[in-house]
């Protein structure tokens, strides 16, 4: 028998697939994006600080203890061209002994989406705690790109590795068993902040972590971080870069160690710090609880609000 033409071919699949379906007819419509995600923002651009990168690391969205409203008012007040997020965004260990997602956590994820359809770059470094995202690493899902790592260069010509940084924690590396258990003891230490910064937001007092405090007060982990500092230094200068961005360990700080850069990012849960890279290639570290009580004490109406807002 001789072959079909290639027409016919296409008119018996066509005839098969789709049972006489008229090959002319529309196709389908594309999906519609969802309002928020073109709602105006609640501050103008023109009072949004002008970044040209920011990190941040160490948000634990799925526990209680997030500082999801101090994190959204630090995403409302920054315009950045590159958006970090530097590991443990989601805490998957948390998630998967209890679920726990409140609406203000969808909020500060439909911000990052928002921004990154907006024309921010929004680079995703999973860690520990979110460590089911890194299979997907190469790829990009609402315009956010997974990455086991990133190389930043910043405007005066530095190059920096960006890591989350747990693979420089002994601890996590091989005692897991040991991380979870200290993983628990913590979250009941946040549980008892939440309860303790209700009680001052109601006297009016701003944001104070017991948890940063017990940790800088502590020898043993006061030394670790030293270590820990001092480990992803050296991995830096044996990649031959500049320096190094991570987060992990919920301790913000800026450090030379003989010409490489340490930078860490804080936490969200702690310290409500982010590193940021003004247009010059100038670093520092925004403590957001210093930047919103400071804002707060301007004026008693801005007091007022500032704690509504995190009642």
């Amino acid at each position: 028998m001789a072959s079909l033409p290639l027409a016919g071919a296409d008119a018996v699949a066509d005839s098969v697939m789709f049972r006489g379906a008229d090959r002319r007819s529309e196709p389908l419509p594309l999906p519609v994006p969802p309002a928020w995600l073109f709602d105006d923002d609640e501050r103008t651009p023109s009072g949004k600080l002008k970044l040209r990168t920011v990190w941040i690391s160490d948000i634990h969205l799925g526990t209680q203890g997030c500082n999801a409203d101090l994190l959204m008012d630090f995403l409302k007040s920054v315009q950045p061209e590159t958006l970090y997020l530097v590991g443990d965004i989601i805490d998957g260990w948390k998630l998967k002994r209890g679920w726990y997602w409140p609406p203000r956590h969808n909020d500060v994820v439909r911000r990052v989406l928002k921004m990154a359809a907006k024309g921010c770059r929004v680079v995703y470094v999973p860690g520990n705690h979110d460590e089911m995202l890194r299979p997907y690493a190469g790829l990009a899902f609402g315009g956010v790109e997974i990455a086991l790592e990133a190389i930043h260069t910043t405007a005066d010509g530095r190059r920096l590795l960006v890591c989350h940084g747990d693979e420089f924690d002994g601890v996590v590396l091989y005692h897991r068993w040991l991380a979870w258990a200290g993983d628990i003891g913590y979250a009941m230490l946040l549980r008892l902040n939440v309860h303790y910064n209700a009680a001052r937001r109601k006297l009016g007092l701003p944001y104070w972590s017991i948890s940063a405090h017990i940790k800088k007060k502590v020898k043993n982990a006061v030394a670790f971080i030293g270590r820990f500092e001092e480990a992803v230094a050296e991995a830096a200068r044996l990649r031959g870069v500049d320096g190094v961005v991570c987060g992990h360990i919920h301790s913000a700080e800026i450090r030379d160690f003989d010409g490489v850069a340490y930078y860490n990012d804080g936490d969200w849960v702690e310290s409500c710090t982010a590193l940021v890279e003004h247009p010059d290639g100038r670093m520092e570290i925004k403590d957001w609880t210093l930047v919103a009580a400071g804002a707060a004490a301007r004026s008693p109406e801005g007091q007022t609000q500032f704690v509504k807002t995190l009642a």
